[in-house]
């Protein structure tokens, strides 16, 4: 069997049902087999694009996805969506074609060192060179794209090596096994321990919570010892905002002022699955001071890798919260919500920030107040980076997990369209929005010509403000001048209600603020891509600061 198609049948055995690429002559003989698979392919406009849209697919479902490229500059173009991935651990495999073994290192033809390239921003790398190894190394991509910390892989394949006959059963092959660290019992019963020694405790809830279908799990433990909790921004849809527990995110940009001062006010922090990052802590001294810290991972490295626990617990989340609560039961009975905790949900809703407001221009807030209002519990969204993205992490309220897909440790534009298609072709019963900036749209806004011609009907939500909004504040803020941020020119701006005709898109363009409902159930019911363009004003800034202790509102 050739080499080509064996990729294609372990594929189809690890099971992938969606792949997401560009074909071009490095990679052909895979395209034939894939044409014979029961695999769908759909065809991206851009490589990083095919990259976002595999992100969106395998955080929406949970199943991985594969994306293909040619060699170089298809192989290049991928080194966001790779980076966007491992960062946020998402599980994908790409596949990459090049060119044949005896052009390696010869500065041939579109022949790049692509696994040197991508090493960096992978979990692992591979250029093929020997055909009898395919096989093995292709399994073995596979599983170590699911285990431990997930996060994306890279096959990169010789076009001689791809039409070489190699023996080959498919049914004597299988996929890899491996196991989930299960956490130290004395380790438990410690944290358990220190949690009822504790005055204040507070759960913290990072993506891992979601990538290990912990939700249940979470859910039990805090309402076992009614502890309150928080989560990171990539924990957000973790728990239901309305859950007499939940107090908000935590952060010095994604944050809810609740969140915040929950979390200060705590002695003890129970932190899983989170990775701690700057943009979550903030000045670390101010976040660690005062208080405790129990963290449970999946990845040994990153215990103790930012914030120094009193425990680390290196542990699969779904499991350690299972022990946790088993623990809880031998050493005391359901406990009552006392002091504040009894009082969450209304001092969650006194420290909301507003939302509704009738302004014209249309005040941004607004926006995210209908969004709240229509498509809430059962839509899919989809986040980028800049101004846009830090309303949507504050203002959104997302009650599903899976349900919340943003670039969070890239802070990728451009990742929110192809990432809400990859996203709903995963879960064609549900909505899907993009949530973007008129900024943002313009890096992979030609995804919309993969949603139009494999009927994609997805929402994109463009928040206009004509400007690089959080780079604007930047400079402005802090550095007392603006330049090369302004997106408009004159009295012009993008027609992006043109831009999505011309891809076979509906759009409207939206100026007042009573406009935005009705504008929103169109979409909802337009059953193709849609496009909605929101003008708002143009100067509104977006709370934030330097430490979660000082967080700078501007409530306008």
């Amino acid at each position: 069997m050739l080499v080509a198609e064996v990729l294609v049948k372990i594929m189809e055995s690890e099971g992938v049902e969606a792949a997401f690429g560009i074909p071009g002559a490095s990679i052909t003989p895979v395209y034939k087999y894939l044409a014979r698979s029961k695999i769908k392919h759909y065809t991206a406009r851009h490589e990083e694009g095919a990259a976002h849209a595999a992100d969106g697919y395998t955080r929406a479902s949970g199943k991985i996805a594969c994306c293909l490229t040619t060699s170089g500059p298809g192989a290049t173009n991928l080194v966001t969506g790779l980076y966007n991935a491992q960062i946020d651990s998402v599980p994908m495999v790409a596949i990459t074609g090049q060119n044949t073994r005896s052009q390696l290192g010869k500065e041939a033809f579109q022949c790049v060192d692509i696994v040197s390239t991508v090493r960096p921003y992978v979990k692992g790398a591979w250029c093929v060179t020997e055909p009898a190894r395919a096989p093995g190394i292709f399994r073995e991509a596979f599983r170590l794209a699911r285990s431990g910390r997930p996060g994306p892989v890279l096959i990169d394949l010789p076009l001689d090596v791809q039409t070489t006959d190699i023996p080959y059963d498919p049914d004597l092959d299988a996929p890899l096994t491996w196991d989930k660290p299960r956490s130290n019992p004395k380790q438990i019963e410690k944290a358990v321990e220190m949690i009822l020694a504790a005055r204040s405790p507070i759960i913290l809830a990072g993506g891992g919570v979601i990538a290990a279908g912990a939700t249940k799990e979470l859910l039990d433990f805090a309402d076992y010892l009614s502890l309150p909790v928080v989560t990171t921004y990539m924990g957000k849809g973790s728990i239901p905002p309305d859950h007499p527990l939940y107090c908000g995110q935590v952060g010095i940009q994604c944050n809810t002022p609740f969140g915040n001062k929950a979390f200060l006010e705590s002695d003890l922090v129970l932190g899983i699955g989170c990775r701690f990052n700057d943009r979550h802590t903030g000045n670390l001294d101010v976040y660690t001071r005062g208080r405790k810290f129990i963290h449970i991972d999946i990845e040994p490295t990153q215990i103790g890798r930012v914030v120094s626990p009193d425990l680390g617990i290196v542990a699969d989340a779904k499991q350690a919260l299972a022990a946790l609560l088993e623990a809880a039961k031998v050493k005391t009975g359901k406990r009552a919500p006392q002091g504040w905790v009894a009082g969450i949900p209304e001092l969650r809703e006194k420290y909301e920030r507003r939302l509704q407001f009738d302004d014209i221009p249309i005040k941004p807030q607004r926006v995210f107040h209908e969004i709240n209002e229509l498509l809430g519990k059962d839509t899919i969204f989809t986040a980028g980076c800049g101004v846009v993205q830090i309303w949507s992490g504050q203002f959104q309220k997302i009650w599903r997990p899976r349900y919340y897909l943003p670039s969070g440790g890239a802070g990728t534009l451009g990742y929110e369209i192809p990432a809400a298609v990859g996203a709903k072709i995963a879960n064609p019963d549900a909505r899907v929005c993009a949530i973007v900036g008129d900024g943002g749209f313009t890096f992979q806004g030609e995804t919309l010509a993969m949603a139009c011609q494999y009927d994609v009907p997805i929402i994109v939500v463009i928040v206009n403000n004509g400007y690089l909004g959080l780079i604007r504040q930047n400079q402005a803020q802090n550095y007392g001048y603006e330049y090369a941020v302004d997106l408009w020119y004159g009295e012009g701006k993008i027609d992006f209600v043109q831009v999505a005709a011309g891809y076979g898109a509906k759009g409207e363009r939206v100026t007042r603020p009573e406009e935005i409902r009705p504008a929103l159930e169109r979409a909802m019911n337009a059953g193709v891509p849609y496009v909605l363009d929101i003008v708002v004003e143009r100067t509104t800034l977006c709370s934030m600061g330097t430490s979660i202790d000082a967080i700078q509102e501007y409530e306008q």
